[in-house]
């Protein structure tokens, strides 16, 4: 899945820079004859790339093929927990031909290796996608220098359902939007926002669902849900379920390891939750889902927006207006309507408030990587300068 929405993200801006050309030097009109305008979009210069673990080879495609359509060089530095694919990445560059330098990739920790990238005086432009935490460091460095910079961070996205709702779909898009990839991505609907007359019978097929996927390792193809990353991330998500138990959250299904040897954790449902849970505050990045239930539709926005995040938000519900209202008044920078995490790299990514800067994807991503010139000529031969000293 990931290899082929790469190959589609390079040819989608190898496409689009072709367009773009089309548009270069553009004339636009000033509304004075005496002088011709044209603008010129270039490069923004090199750009200094950092990626997260959880989807390593996507997120480089995100962000190297905008840049590299865009004419600039770049350096990116994988997460250490991931790095091979990006190697593997720079290793086909150089076979197919693109010159060097142009695509650097350096490996390492963050405070040794990302921290000089993001400083560096001939670095010009910064994006970088991971946790708040990192993200607000890397743009305090960025202002302080006045470089260009995007980020893409975390969330803690919701998922409305109302009652008229299909059943069988709620459980089935709920299920992809928290419990994919192990629950390690960032745009993943973790807080299940649910009508109180259809609760009962989406808990009840959920239940089900959950309780029937397998898991283990991503080799055998018969496995729906593998390990997290390491035994880091495996402590923190368990410690986020103790949490949740200890704050008086009540279990639905999972909230203990898995039985399998390594890193791999049951899918969890909470319910009964409280909105100043740690639970339903924190992105857990983690097979676990936390569910509040609602009444009015005020009621239910309220729940969905109070949050430092605004990355994705999705409503499932038989009725145009009323998915119209929830859109227009979702504080996210992605809204799915009757589905959860369908990505188009046609179409923008980022997030409102804690969620990041800028959008990926896109002409918005080509954006990212061009700076605009303004060039004005003086056509009017008959005078000389505007006169002031004439």
């Amino acid at each position: 899945m990931d290899v082929g929405d790469t190959a589609d993200c390079f040819k989608y801006y190898a496409n689009l820079v072709v367009e773009r050309e089309k548009e270069q030097d553009r004339a636009i009109d000033v509304g004075n004859p005496s002088f011709e305008c044209y603008i010129r979009r270039e490069p923004v210069g090199v750009c200094g790339l950092v990626i997260p673990w959880n989807y390593p080879l996507l997120m480089a495609a995100w962000k190297i093929a905008p840049a590299l359509a865009a004419g600039c060089t770049v350096v990116l530095k994988p997460s250490e927990n991931t790095p091979l694919s990006a190697l593997e990445l720079a290793a086909i560059a150089s076979r197919v031909g693109l010159p060097k330098g142009v695509l650097n990739v350096v490996n390492g920790y963050g405070p040794s290796t990302g921290s000089p990238l993001v400083e560096h005086p001939l670095v010009s432009k910064v994006a970088f996608t991971g946790s708040v935490l990192t993200g607000s460091k890397i743009a305090v460095k960025a202002a302080s220098a006045i470089k260009k910079c995007s980020l893409e961070l975390g969330g803690k996205s919701p998922i409305i359902v109302f009652n008229d709702a299909d059943v069988d779909a709620v459980a089935d898009w709920v299920s992809v939007g928290v419990f994919f990839n192990a629950g390690q991505v960032c745009s993943a609907t973790s807080r299940l926002i649910i009508q109180e007359g259809i609760k009962d019978n989406v808990l009840k097929k959920l239940k089900n669902v959950i309780e029937g996927i397998k898991i283990g390792s991503g080799l055998d193809p018969a496995n729906k849900l593998g390990p997290v990353v390491n035994e880091l991330q495996y402590k923190k998500v368990s410690d986020f379920i103790k949490g949740g138990l200890a704050q008086g959250a009540k279990v639905l299904t999972g909230g203990v390891p898995a039985e399998s040897e390594g890193y791999y954790i049951k899918p969890t449902i909470f319910y009964d939750v409280k909105p100043e849970m740690t639970i339903w505050r924190e992105e857990i990045f983690g097979p676990v889902l936390s569910v509040m239930s609602f009444n009015t539709i005020d009621e239910a926005l309220h729940l969905a927006n109070n949050t430092e995040f605004g990355l994705g938000a999705a409503v499932i519900s038989k009725d145009k207006e009323t998915c119209k209202k929830v859109v227009r008044n979702l504080e996210a920078g992605i809204v799915w309507v009757n589905c959860s995490q369908p990505t188009f790299v046609q179409a923008p990514w980022g997030g409102y408030k804690q969620s990041g800067i800028g959008r990926e994807l896109g002409p918005w991503g080509l954006e990212n990587y061009l700076e605009t010139k303004q060039v004005s000529t003086w056509v009017d031969d008959k005078t000389k300068g505007w006169g002031w000293f004439m």
